[in-house]
């Protein structure tokens, strides 16, 4: 009995190394390069999707451990188990609202499970005073990472459905 359940675990976990990166937002997933912010379109600080948001919370992408929470909450860093780096920043410009408009729920340090809240935000707000409000998920550490799939095109919700898979290098 033994031989035949350790024959399936290896068959298991060889069948599918991707990784399931979830929306840390909801909304519809649109290209990185229509980010109107060059840093995002010309992929400068890694690949991946933009997200244009219907929802009014930032949840993890990912099970994982908070990296850098900017002080204005408009963008954090998660690191997964598996190395991967993700960079979420909603909208572009949103720096210069000095964190109105957002409510950080988590710290710094902090590990998080896959759909944890980690900023909540008043979209109607963020709609009416950022130069955007297309947030950008991107992998920072593509050098280790392939981003195998994108899900262009798709509406998605927070932390209930995959926007990227990504595979270890």
């Amino acid at each position: 009995m033994s031989f035949i359940s350790n024959f399936f675990q290896k068959k298991d976990a060889h069948l599918d190394d991707k990784i399931k990166i979830f929306a840390p937002i909801s909304g519809n997933v649109i290209s990185i390069k229509k980010v109107p912010d060059i840093v995002f379109s010309k992929k400068i600080v890694g690949d991946g999707i933009a997200i244009n948001p219907t929802g009014n919370k930032i949840v993890a992408p990912i099970d994982g451990k908070i990296g850098k929470i900017f002080h204005t909450l408009h963008a954090f860093s998660i690191e997964s188990k598996q190395g991967i780096q993700i960079f979420v920043h909603f909208g572009i410009d949103t720096v210069k609202l000095k964190g109105k408009g957002f409510e950080s729920c988590i710290k710094e340090g902090q590990k998080v499970k896959k759909g944890d809240l980690i900023i909540k935000i008043d979209l109607k707000l963020l709609k009416k005073t950022a130069k955007s409000i297309i947030t950008p998920v991107v992998i920072s550490n593509t050098d280790k990472m392939n981003i195998i799939e994108k899900k262009i095109g798709k509406i998605i919700v927070a932390g209930k459905n995959v926007i990227m898979y990504v595979k270890k290098k």
